[in-house]
């Protein structure tokens, strides 16, 4: 304020300050900040003037606090489970894993213990159920698996109950499951549907979070659609989560195919179908997978098609922290954080990178990998995994969007009788001109069926005589030019003669090594991200560990963590002497291993395997393992690919 004014020439002049400020008696007080924790992709964004950060957790890990804030130590939470798998021979859909959130809760200092659910494996059978989530003391249920009928010979085989039930088969008896189960309050999902049979059979769809599984329409010519899920912007980023899978149609008999499969559930529902197998559900969605046809030709006769997979669930924790604790992003999509004076988008699921009119960056600096390959069935090799991209680009005028998509992994072969290879994986881009392939499936054993071609190769059955799959780029370094079709190496070989090691997958930094008469092999090595991308906060979420002895092929960095795109471990035949499944991309070391590619199975004897295999971690690209045999027809399924991802980042 101004100096009071006086006529006496000797009187002081004073000046009168606010309490805080630069000349103020009373320092201003320091701003508020938030916790600070590690674990998860980080997620800032700011609603209302609030600003948040969110942990999300797409595989298991811990919140690891590490100092208290001011706002507190409660939290507010998402825990999706992992969704149920279809039911296979026109089956029900797949149940959604069960869906909790919740405000108030509060965490200890150290590590709170995070687990991200799988979804349940796919079968021709009744599904299987997804696995749990858990945040601490809250355990989500995972979704339970869609009633199926038995093959050969028919049979009704029910659904699982779970976070929500699956759907009922095409039977026509109310073999649907309950959902809520174990019941909390509010409800963590819903029961599934009814399907029908006469005349015209079909299976009813998986329950969802928000809604029961819909009931196939007699006289059965729709199947009943997932239930649908719910929406949560806990993220970030508003995402529907936990949608049941659709049922399946009866597929085609003597008469035309009258039957439609049933939709998925909003919220990762994968629909159903009437002439194939079910479509899986959308990882870290937690939703159900959709029921499978019989694919009858006309005229009888053919076979049972496998529901698909339940998609894997997510947990994403979220606290206020202050303004000073963050940055301002010039773009938006994705999980935005900021680390080493850049701004990173990380997207693990399909989603839009748009640029505002405040956009001063000439180039992005990305990273792009492709989902990763399925193991074989029945002592099957290790799938492959999926391209890794690296570079900058200049991404145009702006504003300007690009839609960037994130390859699915893919399913396990199948085991005994049915021996099928794994499923590849499929592209991740930023925009259509910068693609990464996904891996190449790998081969099952038996008749020594080959791994496949993709961004790197799939391993091949036991047989050694046969060859493996090949990578787009072999041999190859970091220090050559980026290849057009990014990073990839071949598959392994089967050991030779056909004595039961089948080969493991190729990884991004190294080929798949080659089966032994006592061992599957080891799946290819992967690659570290670049350091723009390291960001410690998130160090504990995404990518594996690096391996821990010699150095690797082509002289790749073999410290730290984030290491992606490691090849699947190849499988071994169980009562051979000392058997042991290879460990995934790049092993040995602990769990999870370089490139988070999963170990093959092996087994000492049926039922009691040593190792079963494993699928890889999501948002890896890894390549998942192969499935063991002991004795026909006791073996296992191949092991689920990773999903791939796509990192962006420029100056903040």
């Amino acid at each position: 304020m101004a100096p009071i004014k006086t006529n006496n020439p000797y009187a002081s002049y004073f000046d009168f300050f606010s309490k805080t400020g630069k000349d103020a008696v009373t320092p201003e007080p320091p701003p508020l900040s938030g916790l600070t924790a590690t674990g998860g992709v980080i997620s800032d964004y700011e609603d209302s003037g609030t600003y948040y950060r969110a942990h999300v957790f797409t595989s298991s890990g811990a919140l690891n606090v590490t100092a208290t804030g001011d706002f507190g130590t409660t939290v507010e939470y998402l825990v999706v489970a992992g969704g149920g798998a279809g039911g296979g021979r026109a089956g029900g859909g797949g149940g959604a894993g069960g869906y909790r959130t919740g405000t108030g809760f509060a965490v200890s200092p150290g590590p709170n213990s995070i687990n991200v659910g799988a979804g349940g494996a796919q079968t021709s059978g009744a599904g299987n159920d997804g696995t749990n989530s858990v945040f601490s003391s809250i355990t989500s249920e995972g979704g339970g698996g869609g009633a199926g009928s038995g093959w050969p010979g028919g049979g009704n085989l029910a659904a699982g109950t779970g976070g929500s039930g699956g759907g009922g088969s095409y039977s026509g008896a109310p073999n649907f499951a309950a959902g809520n189960t174990p019941p909390v309050s509010p409800p963590q999902g819903n029961p599934g549907g009814s399907g029908v049979n006469a005349p015209v059979a079909s299976g009813g769809g998986g329950g969802g979070a928000s809604a029961p599984g819909g009931t196939a329409t007699p006289p059965g010519a729709v199947a009943g659609s997932g239930g649908a899920g719910t929406t949560s912007s806990i993220s970030g980023t508003s995402t529907a989560y936990a949608g049941g899978g659709g049922g399946a149609g009866y597929g085609p008999g003597s008469a035309p195919n009258t039957e439609t499969a049933g939709t998925g559930g909003v919220g990762g529902g994968g629909p159903g179908n009437s002439t194939g197998a079910g479509v899986s559900g959308t990882s870290n969605t937690g939703g159900g997978g959709g029921g499978g046809s019989t694919l009858y030709p006309a005229g009888g006769g053919g076979g049972p098609q496998p529901g698909g997979s339940g998609g894997s669930g997510i947990v994403v924790v979220r606290y206020q922290i202050g303004s000073q604790q963050t940055g301002t992003a010039k773009a938006t999509g994705g999980a935005i954080s900021y680390y080493g004076s850049k701004t990173i988008h990380a997207f693990t699921n399909s989603g839009t990178f748009a640029t505002t009119a405040s956009w001063s960056a000439a180039n992005i600096e990305y990273v792009i990998i492709g989902g990763g390959a399925g193991g074989g069935g029945s002592q099957g090799g290790g799938g492959g995994a999926g391209a890794y991209k690296t570079g900058t680009t200049p991404i145009g005028s702006h504003p300007v969007s690009t839609t960037i998509q994130i390859g699915a992994g893919g399913n396990g072969g199948a085991g005994s009788p049915t021996n099928t290879p794994g499923v590849a994986g499929t592209p991740s881009y930023f925009g259509t001109p910068i693609t990464s392939p996904g891996g190449g499936y790998g081969g099952f054993g038996a008749a020594g069926n080959p791994g496949g071609p993709g961004g790197s190769g799939g391993g091949t059955g036991y047989d050694g005589n046969i060859g493996p799959g090949t990578g787009d780029n072999f041999p190859g370094n970091l220090t050559d030019s980026v290849p057009a079709n990014g990073w990839g190496h071949d598959g392994g070989l089967g050991v030779t003669p056909s004595n039961y090691g089948s080969g493991g997958g190729g990884g991004a930094g190294g080929v798949g090594q080659q089966g032994t008469p006592s061992k599957g092999a080891t799946g290819g090595v992967g690659i570290q991200i670049p350091s723009t991308f390291r960001n410690p906060q998130s160090a504990t979420a995404l990518g594996g560990e690096g391996p821990t002895s010699a150095p690797t092929p082509n002289g790749f960095d073999t410290s730290g963590k984030f290491w992606f795109a490691g090849g699947g471990g190849g499988s071994i035949y169980g009562p051979n002497p000392s058997p042991d499944g290879g460990t995934g991309g790049g092993g040995p070391g602990t769990t999870p291993f370089a490139g988070a590619g999963n170990a093959g199975g092996n087994a000492t004897g049926a039922p009691s395997p040593t190792n079963a295999g494993a699928d890889a971690l999501e948002n890896t690209g890894a390549g998942g393992g192969g499935g063991y045999v002991t004795s026909s027809p006791a073996s296992t399924n191949g092991h689920r690919g990773g999903s791939g991802l796509v990192l962006i980042a420029y100056p903040t």
